[in-house]
């Protein structure tokens, strides 16, 4: 069996429809459409129901769904594993959130290189729904982010507390002018947001990174919703100011992980997420806000 079929097969069953997995695997829908075919031919049975609402699993297809992911994971990690030098044991994909690789992510590289040294890692920037997508193909092995989407198998576990602070360049200017720079740091922070300013337009600049709204803040000016653990010391160089009386905006950061892993290099790498988020969660309490203050 190709194992691009079973890609294939994922792609459609993370996105519920043919169009939806043609877009995520950068191929044509009637390509799509001839992979199910074959490799419905080749099982022997319908692996979805077409309708109107889209592509929906079948019995089969729910159980050939496990198998699947294997196939995959399997070849995902042999790839890796063949091209890996004598000196590792195992290799590791993960992947996450750009804002988290400043500062969080570079610490739990660190602890690996510490504590498994013949763990061979492969690091990558991501968003939600990316990360998921490959954690459901099986390539990707722990992904890190704000807002998880609910998957069948795969674990969603609280690390440590985001804090994001409302910051100015300038005390005298109003934030909610056009120089403001709307982040998109997911769905749980724009609810949060509209909920609090359901007045402020934020139309103006809108971005999905965050380093890309400190840099324009940096050197142009601007106000933004920045990690207080990423702006801490420009608060105290007096290089950026929060804005007087806004909110906090707390946001969960989860790993995710397959439930089905019981790998030893899997669960060392949980190990160091779990531990290095405690240690996040107690440097940056939401009781200690003396420089925010």
């Amino acid at each position: 069996m190709d194992i691009e079929f079973a890609r294939t097969f994922l792609a459609v069953t993370a996105a519920g429809n043919f169009v939806g997995a043609a877009a995520k695997l950068h191929i044509t829908q009637s390509t799509v459409s001839a992979r199910i075919k074959t490799l419905e031919q080749q099982l022997g049975t319908a692996l979805f129901r077409r309708g109107r609402g889209g592509a929906a699993l079948t019995a089969a297809g729910r159980r050939f769904l496990r198998h699947a992911k294997i196939m995959v994971r399997t070849y995902e990690q042999a790839r890796h594993d063949v091209g890996l030098s004598s000196g590792f044991s195992a290799g590791l994909t993960l992947q996450g959130r750009s804002a988290l690789w400043d500062g969080f992510l570079p610490l739990w590289v660190h602890w690996m290189r510490q504590s498994a040294p013949d763990i061979s890692l492969r690091l990558e920037i991501g968003f939600e729904e990316g990360i998921m997508q490959g954690m459901v193909q099986g390539d990707i092995d722990i992904g890190v982010m704000y807002t998880p989407q609910s998957r069948p198998a795969i674990a969603a576990e609280y690390i440590f507390g985001e804090s994001l602070v409302l910051m100015t360049s300038s005390r005298e200017r109003k934030w909610q002018d056009s120089s403001y720079l709307h982040i998109d740091w997911g769905p749980e922070f724009l609810a949060q947001f509209a909920a609090r300013f359901p007045d402020v337009d934020t139309s103006a600049q809108r971005v999905n990174i965050g380093w890309l709204a400190m840099q324009l803040i940096n050197n142009y000016g601007g106000s933004a919703y920045l990690p207080l653990r990423l702006v801490r010391h420009l608060i105290q160089s007096q290089q950026l100011f929060p804005v007087e009386d806004s909110p906090l905006i707390t946001l969960p950061v989860y790993m995710v992980y397959p439930l089905d892993r019981q790998e030893a290099h899997i669960t060392t790498a949980i190990k160091g997420l779990r531990e290095l988020g405690a240690e996040e969660d107690q440097r940056h309490s939401l009781d200690d806000l003396s420089t925010v203050s």
